[in-house]
């Protein structure tokens, strides 16, 4: 009953609140579509005709006035209301509406463009094409062909069209379409993240924070970014590789992280989350930047520009099938061309070459020049010195062992040559020899061989000794319990013992009752 009374009460408050937004959008549409020659007075026929068109079209009577608006292109070839007229049949069936009316439109306002291209009524089309997809577009978790469609068609009344005055317009929606895909984009990162899919989350993620950095939620998305690379950073310090290629790997994973916190700071240091993003910095141990003066100037304006949610936008949410575009900023320069996209097939692929080039010595990308910056590297390997200045792959070497007996080697792990003139070159040995530990070592060794010492052979396996046979005597002071069909001791076959009903039980000699006592079998 209460779940009823509140649906008819959020009915109820819809309804209430609709004819306020709609007569809001009237008023852009109208002003939007504005006629200049509106006002003109003449009782020429082509100008009765195109007045008459444009009450049909005020008054919902679409057909006739594209039967008005037909006649007069095709009557009066040289009519000054010719453009006006081929520009509004495309309004026509814009405001008609329907998938079919739309369609019905959008190829009409393309063919305006294709006859009229250097007139200020091309622009229009062009935006009005744009809103042909914004009004189709879904929410951020539906198809986002109709979005992608409207982020092209603005971009491309902003890029042909940089001087008309419905420029701030096209911008201003093409901010709202970019916040829905952005919105899309970094739904999907996020789910990726939490089921540890970190490719997938870092290319989403990426995506996100180069194609759209006026995003409500970029501060979110490069803390989530940071993240996915320090779970990165973590999975390599669990993983058993050797103390110095495992330093490398997490050092080139931390880097990345405190890159992605370090944009949140500078780069929106007015955001809701910039505190996140200062205590994980702080926490890994890196120095927190200062954002400039412009730089806070802009995060600011950014983050006043975006509107609060208020009643009436969240109950239109109730029931309106598109999505909700409220946060998205006022101002800045929307992205007109997208950056190259980060794919997870190309994240996947770097890591492998980054483990690879660790593993073989290689320079690592995000690691600064060899022989630069390497102290942190050094002391995590509980080492006195910096790492080399040319990194070598690790060799095989055979030694003398001093302690052992004459002739006696042990092969260890030791850095490859070094470059010529430098400390620690060594000729490589690729003839490894097996490892032997001599007995006087062998007691002091913190680790013993396992094994003799002496190298004699061990004694032979004593045979165990023959089990007795087995008997099964059976002692009791009842009667002798033969088993049928056993042979005594002289070779005899002993006969059955004679069948006690008393103390015995047998399926085979139950009493007979009633007329079976009669049959003799």
């Amino acid at each position: 009953m209460n779940r009823v009374v509140t649906q008819i009460a959020i009915a109820g408050l819809c309804t209430a609140l609709l004819p306020c937004a709609f007569a809001k959008q009237k008023k852009k549409d109208f002003d939007l579509n504005k006629n200049p020659l509106a006002d003109v007075k003449s009782q020429q026929p082509d100008k009765i005709l195109y007045d008459k068109a444009l009450h049909a079209l005020k008054k919902g009577r679409y057909d006739v006035a594209r039967l008005d608006l037909q006649t007069l292109l095709n009557t009066y070839p040289e009519s000054e209301y010719q453009m006006r007229a081929k520009l509004a049949i495309g309004d026509t069936w814009y405001k008609e509406g329907g998938t079919a009316a739309l369609t019905q439109a959008e190829s009409e306002y393309k063919d305006f463009i294709t006859f009229f291209p250097n007139t200020p009524e091309a622009a229009e089309a062009q935006m009005k094409v744009g809103d042909i997809y914004f009004q189709q577009m879904q929410k951020p978790d539906r198809d986002p062909a109709n979005a992608n469609q409207a982020e092209q068609q603005y971009r491309t009344m902003l890029q042909e069209f940089p001087d008309s005055p419905l420029v701030p317009r096209a911008k201003q929606r093409l901010r709202e379409v970019q916040e829905v895909l952005a919105q899309r984009d970094y739904e999907i990162g996020a789910f990726y993240a939490a089921r540890e899919n970190f490719a997938g989350a870092i290319a989403r993620l990426q995506t996100v924070a180069d194609s759209y950095p006026l995003f409500s939620h970029a501060d979110q998305t490069l803390i989530t970014l940071g993240d996915c690379y320090a779970n990165e950073a973590q999975i390599a310090r669990l993983l058993r590789l050797p103390p110095k290629v495992k330093a490398e790997i997490v050092k080139v994973y931390d880097d990345r992280a405190a890159a992605a916190w370090d944009r949140v700071v500078t780069r929106y240091p007015m955001a809701p989350h910039v505190e996140e993003a200062k205590d994980r910095l702080i926490a890994m141990g890196r120095d927190v930047p200062e954002p400039t003066q412009q730089e806070l100037a802009e995060s600011e304006a950014e983050e006043g520009s975006r509107m609060n949610v208020k009643l009436q936008q969240r109950a239109l949410m109730l029931i309106k099938q598109g999505p909700s575009t409220v946060k998205a900023a006022r101002v800045g320069s929307p992205t007109l061309k997208d950056p190259p996209q980060t794919l997870a097939p190309q994240i996947v692929r770097e890591n492998m070459d980054l483990y690879k080039a660790a593993l073989e010595g290689k320079p690592l990308p995000g690691l600064t020049p060899a022989g630069k910056d390497q102290t942190a590297v050094a002391i995590r390997q509980g080492e006195a010195t910096p790492a080399a200045t040319n990194p070598q792959p690790l060799q095989l070497e055979t030694i003398p062992d001093r302690g052992g007996s004459a002739g006696s080697t042990v092969t260890v792990v030791v850095p490859g040559p070094a470059a010529s003139g430098g400390e620690g070159s060594a000729a490589p040995n690729n003839s490894a020899t097996a490892t032997v530990v001599p007995a006087a070592a062998a007691g002091n060794a913190v680790v013993k061989p396992v094994g003799p010492v002496d190298n004699k052979p061990l004694p032979p396996v004593d045979k165990p000794a023959a089990a007795a046979n087995q008997t099964n005597d059976v002692q009791g002071t009842g009667p002798a319990q033969v088993t049928t069909g056993a042979t005594a001791e002289n070779g005899k076959k002993n006969k059955k013992a004679p069948y006690d009903s008393k103390t015995e039980s047998s399926s085979k000699h139950k009493p007979k009752h009633g007329l079976k006592k009669l049959n003799p079998f």
